[in-house]
């Protein structure tokens, strides 16, 4: 029998589709994930199932979409209930990854894998931890959603982390990959593993190393950035607690403290590259790299920019959804390819049992399917749309809708005024030019299809707000 691959799933918090060099960012500086991206395949039409981070994590453990596991927004660990923030209420959803979902770390363990959880969690506090969804070791990973009051340098304030014994100013990236590093190098040959590295990186507070940021600087003034328009003003922010704020877009990657965050972030997956290669492990490791939502481009500092994708993280546009993804397993994938398949969060875990050689269990991810045939060039994936549900306010903006792409062709309905849109990707991927009036069978195709998901995942949908005051008219 052939030895089975390890798996490593490296997930980046609020990374966006163009933080990379490999997908087109000329500021951002990533060597290590560009080499990594060269080594295997790489999507261009990759997926979120979600424009925040808990569904799409529970999504990827699940092989679910959000609205049928229930965790339709990301969960609000310290007990916050969403407000009526709009035109329409924020929905009911789960606040923790129900013990009747067989994660994806459990059916690896029970296939005779090792099971690593390093970083972030953010799917539930005491009894729904990694420990408690198949994962034998758990650094790093809580109820909390980002490093918290003490931020990326030491002492942290993470629960697990509190009483880490390091200097004061450790930066969390480097500290979970010392973990890594050691993991791997004890792993031993006799069973493989699989490796959930969930960094909390970039996730705010935008911070980084010194050193660095200054070289970002340097680099910002020698480009000209600092000299440039940087942000725009043009709308009021939808949710009722910040009517009269505008929504703050950035225009153009330019921000050297979140570039020096990114390249803290690329050193430590080198770390790793160069850990499995020291090993003997880089041949018979299968590593997929992705993120968990659009970069925040709209709010909260506006770190980054999704251009030429449209908005950012908590938006129904593309800049919400659409993902870096790539897959690399020497000698199995084929180096430097690239694939414009639509592909989504729940494909993940089928993919996964397939690369482990382990039985697909469809009563599970029921809304996924494998990547092999894409992987492996030997055909195409059956299903013909994806599907999205976001009924809540994003904190940056974007208002509570449902979406579904099929082909080329994109749909997104609007709850709180009942508006649609259609965008054909293939020659509108900013989704500037829409289509409903111009195409109205495709849309009411599309519209059909996107209702009847709904039904079919008792999809929660807003209640309109009767406390709900428009914002004031832009003079």
């Amino acid at each position: 029998m052939a030895k089975r691959p390890n798996i490593i799933l490296i997930l980046i918090d609020d990374m966006g589709w163009k933080d990379l060099g490999c997908y087109g960012s000329s500021f951002y500086e990533t060597p290590n994930i560009d080499r990594l991206s060269r080594s295997g395949m790489r999507f261009t039409d990759a997926y979120a199932a979600c424009p925040v981070c808990s569904p799409t994590r529970a999504s990827l453990l699940t092989g679910k979409y959000p609205a049928t596991v229930g965790i339709t927004d990301w969960i609000d660990w310290n007990g916050h209930v969403h407000p009526a923030r709009g035109a329409v209420i924020d929905v009911p959803y789960l606040k923790e990854l129900p013990s009747s979902e067989h994660s994806l770390a459990s059916a690896m363990r029970e296939g005779g894998y090792q099971t690593w959880h390093v970083g972030k969690w953010h799917l539930g506090g005491e009894g729904h931890l990694p420990q408690d969804h198949g994962f034998d070791v758990n650094i790093g990973g809580y109820h909390m959603g980002s490093p918290g009051r003490g931020g990326y340098f030491s002492p942290w304030s993470i629960d697990p982390l509190v009483d880490a014994d390091v200097p004061d100013g450790t930066y969390l990236t480097d500290y979970l990959t010392d973990h890594v590093v050691e993991l791997i190098t004890g792993a031993g040959d006799e069973q493989p593993f699989f490796l959930n590295l969930w960094y909390y990186s970039v996730h705010t507070p935008i911070q980084a190393k010194a050193d660095r940021i200054a070289r970002y600087e340097q680099k910002s003034c020698d480009l000209g950035l600092d000299q440039l328009e940087t942000f725009s003003e043009d709308e009021f922010h939808p949710c009722e607690h910040k009517k009269d704020q505008h929504v703050r877009r950035r225009l153009l990657q330019s921000d050297p403290v979140y570039a020096a965050m990114i390249d803290s972030l690329d050193e430590n997956i080198g770390r790793v590259l160069d850990t499995l290669n020291a090993t003997g492990h880089a041949d018979d490791t299968m590593i997929l790299f992705t993120s968990d939502n659009g970069g925040l481009a709209t709010s909260e500092g506006s770190p980054t920019c999704n251009a030429p994708l449209a908005e950012g993280k908590g938006w129904m546009y593309e800049g919400g959804t659409r993902e870096p993804l790539f897959v690399s397993w020497p000698g199995r994938i084929e180096a430097g390819s690239v694939c414009d398949t639509p592909i989504t969060s729940p494909d993940i875990y089928p993919t996964l049992l397939e690369v482990a050689g382990l039985p697909a269990l469809p009563d599970q991810h029921v809304d996924g399917e494998s990547l092999g045939p894409l992987l492996h060039r030997r055909g195409e994936l059956e299903r013909a749309s994806i599907f999205w549900h976001y009924p809540h306010y994003g904190n940056q903006g974007g208002t509570p809708g449902s979406s579904i792409r099929s082909g080329d062709w994109k749909l997104i309905e609007f709850f709180d005024d009942g508006r649609r849109e259609l965008y054909n990707l293939r020659l509108d991927i900013g989704e500037d030019d829409d289509r409903l009036d111009a195409e109205p069978a495709i849309a009411a195709d599309l519209h059909n299809q996107l209702a009847a998901w709904r039904e079919s995942v008792a999809a929660k949908i807003p209640a309109p707000n009767p406390t709900w005051e428009p914002p004031p008219a832009v003079a």
